[in-house]
């Protein structure tokens, strides 16, 4: 038989969490792997730069530009001036390419759990803190994002984790009040951030390491739900 996850009928197991109806995935080291070590060497040969200085200037900006206050273009060129190189347009465009690569490793397992509990009628969501540029050339590389019920690229929206608002504005795009919410991420301040407006939360390490949270904090529906056999069409 097919799991009840439509609106209205969705109910938690006795003993376990407020029934979750939107499981709201972060996307770097969550849905995506670490990032590719090929594309790290191609932006270090595009620069010219050291790891050391490269690396610090890489995240010294890094914020803003997720949060939209620099765009694409200003973030590496903000990058170019700590570390006292010019970039050309050119050398830019290659380094929006390479930063795509650097965020583009999949996360196979992750990935696969999505796509069961969407096949399994749970509403699922992405809220990540990502760079215009970045946004727009993994949305174009990877289809299955499509699948998502919504989507926040935090450039976008001009905020960005952990403040409040994008949690808020995002549970409001999802149609879903935050208590309904499993939000999943890779840092702690973000998993606090989304507590501290009513989610339910869960830190992201490894899959297995999920599933062993799960099941221990009465989540395990959500796990058995994803795998349930669909119900077989009746016969005309």
């Amino acid at each position: 038989m097919s799991f009840p996850f439509d609106e209205n009928s969705i109910q938690a197991p006795p003993n376990s969490p407020t029934p979750v109806r939107t499981v709201l995935f972060d996307y770097g080291m969550v849905l995506s792997g670490p990032p590719d070590p090929a594309a790290w060497s191609a932006i270090r040969s595009i620069t010219g730069l050291g790891e050391a200085p490269l690396h610090t200037a890489y995240w010294a900006f890094r914020h803003e530009y997720d949060r939209g206050a620099l765009t694409g273009t200003a973030y590496w060129h903000a990058v170019a001036a700590q570390t006292g190189i010019v970039l050309t347009d050119t050398q830019i465009a290659a380094l929006f390419a390479a930063d795509v690569d650097l965020w583009s490793v999949p996360n196979p397992p992750m990935i696969a759990w999505a796509a069961q509990l969407q096949r399994a009628g749970v509403r699922t969501g992405i809220l990540s803190n990502i760079g215009d540029n970045i946004a727009q050339g993994i949305v174009a590389r990877l289809p299955w994002l499509a699948a998502f019920d919504h989507c926040t690229w935090s450039a976008l929206w001009h905020m960005a984790k952990p403040e409040p608002e994008i949690y808020i504005q995002t549970a409001a795009a999802l149609h879903t009040p935050p208590v309904n919410i499993l939000f999943l991420d890779d840092k702690q301040e973000n998993i606090q951030a989304a507590a501290a407006v009513g989610m339910q939360t869960l830190h992201f390490t490894t899959y297995p390491a999920l599933e062993l949270e799960m099941r221990a904090r009465g989540y395990a529906y959500l796990l058995e739900a994803a795998s349930a056999p669909t119900e077989p069409a009746a016969a005309k």
